[in-house]
């Protein structure tokens, strides 16, 4: 792929803390022009939680009491059937969001944005949605291989639709697929082998036909990461920049492949939004991004492969904080491509 040059512009992980659609939608508008992105909007509706915005269509899929569980019934063999048979082909009408899971989609299209460079959405990936959703004996569907690779198809054909749609907006798309359960690799929560995330990751990339990102805000090994078809790695980088830093070598070999590092330097607590400005939070990325320059990468090479955003969801600040963040976040792209680009 060519070099993916996004010069430390600014955007979101994707879940903002507003109430209404068009508040959330407005706040996007003003500040990020360049690469706007739809938000989730956890505390308007739990529908709009990570899991259960993207399950309405799965098979056999029912809520109660907040839990997701499926069940295997009379017509599952059919209803799977019809997944397989629409994954195959890529069929992804049957899989839209709707504003009873996603109200901040539909109202992303009616602002007004001058020229942004592209747009970004968001999708739960199939580890921590698979974790979340129960069977009928209350085990994570990612223990169960027919389940963890329906889900993985599922999933795909959602985020196909989503790209789909957003390149009617601005043909440059990026989609995330966000896996916070990445965070639990190698303990006894996630028993799960290399070999199978990437399997179970590529399955969703393999619908995308823009950039693909994927999204962790904690500690994990970024090299199984790094060994998909991402082009963008997306990390906290503001609570665990050292947990990159040790994959330099890898981090090396993946922007010398033309992809890009999404450096989450923006806090998401309402204490450190009150702690930080831009300058102190260009100090601190220009700590995070040191030792990769110490290795050997060019560090106006690893400025142009990436982008800048909050550590992860800005969904739990008040509506306040979350613009300041934004505003931090538009401040601190602002100084590093003045300093550097």
């Amino acid at each position: 792929m060519p070099t993916l040059e996004l010069n430390c512009l600014p955007t979101i992980v994707g879940s903002m803390p507003h109430k209404k659609a068009d508040d959330a939608c407005k706040l996007i508008a003003k500040y990020l022009k360049d690469i706007p992105c739809w938000p989730q909007l956890p505390e308007l509706s739990p529908r709009e939680l990570m899991t259960p915005q993207f399950s309405a269509g799965f098979p056999g899929i029912t809520e109660h009491g907040g839990d997701l569980t499926v069940t295997k019934g009379k017509d599952w063999d059919n209803q799977l059937a019809s997944l397989y048979d629409d994954s195959l082909k890529n069929n992804y009408k049957y899989y839209a969001l709707t504003d009873e899971y996603a109200a901040g989609f539909s109202c992303f299209f009616e602002q007004k944005y001058a020229s942004p460079k592209a747009v970004k959405g968001q999708i739960t990936g199939p580890l921590s949605w698979g974790l979340t959703v129960k069977d009928s004996s209350d085990k994570a569907i990612i223990y169960d291989d027919v389940l963890a690779d329906a889900a993985a198809r599922y999933l795909k054909l959602c985020a196909s639709w989503q790209e789909a749609e957003l390149a009617k907006f601005n043909r440059n798309t990026i989609i995330s697929v966000d896996e916070p359960a990445m965070s639990s690799y190698g303990s006894a929560y996630l028993p799960i082998s290399r070999e199978k995330i990437i399997e179970l990751m590529e399955e969703v990339f393999s619908g995308l036909k823009g950039i693909k990102c994927v999204h962790c805000c904690g500690n994990t090994d970024w090299s199984i990461l790094m060994d998909t078809s991402a082009n963008i790695i997306s990390f906290d980088t503001y609570n665990y920049a050292q947990s990159l830093t040790i994959y330099s070598e890898a981090v090396k070999i993946f922007l010398a492949k033309g992809n890009a590092i999404s450096w989450g330097i923006v806090p998401n607590e309402e204490k450190n939004v009150a702690l930080e400005t831009a300058a102190s939070l260009k100090d601190r990325l220009e700590e995070a991004i040191s030792p990769f320059t110490r290795h050997g990468i060019d560090h106006k090479q690893i400025l142009r492969q990436s982008l800048i955003t909050p550590s992860c969801s800005l969904a739990y600040l008040s509506e306040d904080a979350a613009e300041e963040a934004l505003q931090m976040l538009v401040e601190l792209s602002a100084k590093m491509r003045s300093r550097y680009l």
